[in-house]
């Protein structure tokens, strides 16, 4: 199955929770919750001793608002990227934060998470 076969409705009922978790997941500092929806192909390629740094000392990944704008969609191939706006409690500003959703087995996996 690819997602863009999926609505926009229908994605977003599945993007945005998963954003969600990541969120919460990070400003908690539970790595093994945060990564529980990775792809297996983005769980071999993490480096634990970079993302463990990353939870322990920074103050954007610890500090992110829960509430985010969704700004929309980029589908390309078997993958669709949601973007979102995101900002801090601890850092001044706005952000990109970058979803990208896939099958994987079957069930729709993160295949690429971050902040810009």
């Amino acid at each position: 199955m690819n997602i863009n076969d999926l609505t926009d409705e229908e994605i977003i009922e599945i993007a945005h929770p998963m954003w969600d978790d990541l969120v919460k997941y990070s400003n908690k500092g539970q790595y093994g919750k945060f990564i529980k929806k990775f792809s297996y192909n983005l769980l071999l390629g993490l480096n634990e001793v970079e993302m463990g740094k990353q939870f322990a000392h920074s103050d954007l990944a610890r500090n992110l608002v829960e509430e985010r704008d969704f700004l929309g969609f980029i589908r390309r191939g078997e993958h669709v990227t949601a973007l979102y706006r995101v900002r801090s409690t601890a850092r001044e500003g706005e952000w990109l934060g970058r979803l990208v959703l896939g099958y994987e087995n079957g069930e729709v996996r993160i295949f690429a998470a971050s902040i810009f």
